[in-house]
C-alpha cells in the first residue's frame, strides 16, 4: 500500500474518531429552552378565603407584563371594580384587564427591574418575579427601596384554557396563546398596553 493510501485511511480513521468523541458529549441545551418562563395564566388566591384573582403574564418586546383577567369578588362587593385611585392613563379604568405589572426584565428563571400596582389605593411598587425549577409556582415580590423591604406571594400556574375564550379581556386578545374568536361589535380598547420604556 502506498504511503498516499495509508495517509488517507489515517484521516478517515483520525475523523471518524473525532466525531465518535463529540456525538458522545452530552449536548447543553439553551438555558431559555430549559428555564420555564413566566408567561402564562396564574391563580392568586388566599387559600383560606378562595378569594383572589387569576393573572396573565405576556411578554411584548422582550419585556414582561401582567393583567388581571378574572376576579372572585366577596359577596356584597362590587364585581366590576374601577380603579379610581390609578393615576395617569390608567385613571378610572375597570380592574378587570388592567396591566398591573409592567416593565420586568428577564434573566432565566428571574424578572427583574418591573413594578406592580396594588389597584386599591394606586400604589405603584418594585416587583420581582421567580419561576420555580418545575415552572408551576410564581413567587412575586413587591417592594419599596430594596427587595428585603417588601411582601413575597406564590401563585400558582393554571392551563392557559383555564379562562373561557369569551372571558379574555379584549386588551389582551392579542398576547392570548389561544386566540379566541373577536366578538361581532366593536369594543373600545379601555386597557392600552403599554410601550416599553426605554
Amino acid at each position: 500500500m502506498g504511503s498516499k493510501a495509508l495517509s488517507a485511511i489515517a484521516l478517515v480513521l483520525a475523523l471518524g474518531w473525532a466525531e465518535s468523541v463529540r456525538a458522545a458529549q452530552p449536548t447543553m441545551p439553551s438555558s431559555a429552552a430549559v428555564e420555564p418562563s413566566a408567561a402564562g395564566l396564574w391563580d392568586e388566591s388566599d387559600p383560606h378565603t378562595h378569594i383572589g384573582a387569576w393573572f396573565f403574564i405576556f411578554e411584548k418586546d422582550g419585556v414582561y407584563y401582567g393583567a388581571m383577567v378574572k376576579m372572585f369578588v366577596p359577596t356584597g362587593k362590587d364585581p366590576n371594580p374601577i380603579c379610581t385611585a390609578c393615576s395617569g392613563d390608567q385613571k378610572n379604568l375597570p380592574e378587570l384587564g388592567l396591566v398591573m405589572i409592567k416593565g420586568m426584565q428577564r434573566n432565566g428563571r428571574h424578572y427583574e427591574k418591573g413594578t406592580i400596582l396594588d389597584p386599591r389605593d394606586g400604589s405603584v411598587y418594585n416587583a420581582q418575579l421567580e419561576v420555580t425549577e418545575d415552572g408551576q409556582k410564581l413567587k412575586l415580590r413587591g417592594y419599596v427601596g430594596i427587595p428585603l423591604l417588601g411582601q413575597t406571594q406564590v401563585w400558582k400556574r393554571l392551563p392557559d384554557d383555564a379562562l373561557a375564550q369569551n372571558e379574555v379581556p379584549q386588551n389582551l386578545i392579542q398576547y392570548w396563546p389561544v386566540q379566541p374568536t373577536k366578538p361581532d361589535k366593536k369594543v373600545k380598547d379601555a386597557h392600552p398596553v403599554p410601550k416599553p420604556q426605554g
